[in-house]
């Protein structure tokens, strides 16, 4: 594949598996020059779904595991089983060099376990911290992106001071590269805006990122999130799981809503139609489709883990994202800001 980046995709990852993996990876390889993709998953299987689609071979390369993890498996157990599984495999193809990152669609816990246990976490990253993008009113960077990034979202369940501080450092490398953001606005979610608001670890983390180079703006409300007045937000792993969950509803109700409204009364219909516009906005601002994959950041190598839901247009967008964090360098950034943290104390 030349000096191209190369991306192994989990072909068993997700509800849908093979049919969407196999379909995504055929149609990077088409449209998107300078983006390889490893297929790893059953090879018998990939070739014979690949055989109805147009793909570039130059492109796209198929390495055979003969089994996925199940998405309601237990996963340290399923790991220890199966050590030939897809992602595994695909995570010793990025540490041996064959591949430049790794996304995966399938389970979480999964995904994550396979990582701790192939790559090596970066000096000073005391846990690793799934971050995830969500939408916001406010456009962000000069890309313009309505999304600002959360983390944890659910690698943690509680977090030090320490631990805060460490994800701060790695979303707005993260946001500096995907969003393109100079200076990332970075902000400690807890429930007030003063100094002295929230648990300890809060308290702890406020003071300390006050004394960093980060665009540290304090704490934040829940009622700030959607506002988007911040590029990066930082919380434990339990925090930000339910609130990405309650985003991920509220969005999906509102569609709803409007749904079941155009099939009611005449007026409510010519109500829709005339904010059939901004409707459409909602629900582009919404579609979580549009970034595909949340990147576990901490690890020595570049990781995204994709929605379980995703279709072939996210599974394309996580890839691409996971190439543009690769060329970024954004393992190297994180190392960066860590060892400077370091240096300050």
């Amino acid at each position: 594949m030349g000096d191209m980046t190369r991306v192994a995709l989990d072909a068993f990852g997700g509800d849908r598996g093979l049919d969407v993996t196999v379909e995504a990876g055929a149609s990077i390889s088409r449209e998107d020059a300078g983006v390889g993709v490893l297929l790893v998953g059953d090879a018998p299987a990939i070739h014979e779904r690949l055989t109805s689609l147009s793909y570039d071979p130059a492109m796209l390369e198929v390495v055979h595991a003969p089994r996925g993890i199940p998405m309601d498996a237990e996963p340290r157990s399923s790991l220890e089983r199966w050590p030939d599984c897809s992602i595994l495999t695909a995570a010793r193809l990025v540490r041996d060099g064959d591949a430049d990152a790794l996304v995966s669609a399938g389970h979480t816990g999964a995904t994550v376990l396979a990582s701790a246990d192939v790559f090596s976490m970066l000096p000073g990253v005391p846990r690793a911290a799934l971050a995830a993008v969500y939408p916001t009113e406010m456009k962000h960077g000069p890309r313009q992106d309505p999304f600002a990034l959360m983390l944890d979202v659910g690698a943690t369940v509680s977090a030090t001071a320490e631990e805060l501080v460490g994800f701060a450092v790695m979303g707005a490398a993260y946001a500096s590269i995907i969003s393109e953001i100079e200076a990332p606005r970075v902000a400690l979610l807890s429930n007030g805006r003063e100094a002295n608001k929230g648990t300890a670890a809060i308290v702890a983390a406020h003071q300390a990122l006050s004394a960093t180079d980060l665009n540290f703006i304090g704490n934040v409300e829940g009622v700030d999130i959607p506002r988007g007045t911040f590029d990066v937000v930082v919380c434990d792993g339990f925090l930000g799981n339910v609130v990405l969950k309650m985003l991920e509803g509220v969005g999906e109700v509102m569609r709803d809503l409007a749904k079941d409204a155009s099939h009611q009364k005449v007026k409510w219909r010519v109500g829709l139609s005339m904010l059939e516009g901004r409707l459409r906005d909602l629900g582009r601002l919404t579609d979580w489709k549009v970034y595909g994959g949340a990147p576990l950041l901490g690890f020595d190598q570049v990781v995204i883990k994709a929605h379980g839901r995703s279709e072939v247009r996210a599974l394309r967008n996580a890839v691409k994202v996971a190439a543009k964090a690769k060329r970024g360098d954004l393992v190297e950034k994180i190392r960066r800001g860590l060892a400077e943290g370091e240096g300050r104390e």
